[in-house]
């Protein structure tokens, strides 16, 4: 694992920790909102579904399929994909509080039966081969120090001819090495690929990549707007949380979101192989 990457109990430690400012920041949607430009005023909260909606749609979720939530945390997108693909799904968090959080959530949905949510890591999944037709990983891979541990089990746990759906930040082709370990290191993920390399690893791990959408300036090139969603909930998140957690919050997002045009965003689509 490369010494940037936070173990597991330091990720889970994490997610318990954000849990509920991740339900009242962004309802639950633990990943990057997608707007297509300045003048697109779509609230944030719809524009982070858009992440969601994207990922269900580049692997062509279909009615009664089989989903796997890898990195589910809070479990809006989960819910999200069962209600508008007719899914089931299975979410998976290193988070017991998300587990917790995640399940609340589905029980006052109308996809209640439909979603289910456990503990579990997702480098050691508890799960038959061939159970699911697809997995998700939503902004979760960037936690894995190494990656081919977690697609080994996802090309495991899926049935022969399963679909994979990733989305996470990037590195730029530009930006050379020592620019991607400072800012790995600086916010503690354990990886940083280029689309390339993200290509080149999934085709080492026996999977076929079939699409892939680099939305970097929609997505984080857009970050900065969560500055006005805390300006927006300034006084419920000062109240529930405390002012200096708020002063805390943005200054965090004026340091991930700072470094420009260095950091993408990808959408990548993938198959196992029928045979």
């Amino acid at each position: 694992m490369d010494a940037t990457a936070p173990t597991i109990e330091d990720i889970g430690r994490m997610y318990d920790e954000s849990a509920a400012l991740s339900q009242l920041f962004i309802d639950g949607q633990e990943h990057l909102p997608y707007w297509y430009d300045h003048r697109d005023e779509t609230p944030v909260v719809e524009a982070a579904r858009r992440i969601t909606r994207r990922v269900g749609a580049a692997i062509g979720l279909r009615s009664g399929e089989h989903v796997l939530d890898a990195g589910c945390g809070v479990g809006a997108p989960a819910v999200q994909l069962a209600e508008e693909y007719g899914v089931r799904v299975t979410g998976v968090t290193v988070s017991a509080v998300q587990v917790g959080e995640a399940r609340r959530r589905a029980g006052g949905s109308e996809s209640a039966p439909r979603v289910v949510f456990a503990q579990g890591d997702y480098n050691d999944l508890d799960y038959p081969d061939g159970t699911f037709d697809a997995v998700v990983a939503v902004e979760s891979l960037m936690h894995a120090g190494e990656l081919a541990t977690p697609l080994a089990e996802f090309h495991r746990v899926l049935r022969p001819g399963g679909r994979l759906a990733i989305a996470d930040c990037t590195r730029e082709a530009h930006v050379g090495a020592e620019r991607a370990a400072r800012f790995m290191a600086t916010f503690q993920i354990g990886q940083l690929l280029s689309v390339p390399e993200w290509i080149s690893r999934l085709r080492g791990s026996g999977f076929d990549v079939e699409e892939y959408t680099q939305c970097g300036p929609r997505v984080y090139g857009m970050g900065l707007r969560y500055l006005d969603r805390a300006d927006e909930l300034h006084d419920e998140l000062a109240a529930r949380f405390g002012a200096d957690t708020v002063r805390e919050l943005k200054q965090s997002y004026r340091d991930y979101f700072g470094w420009g045009t260095d950091i993408g965003y990808a959408i990548i689509a993938a198959r196992k192989p029928y045979a």
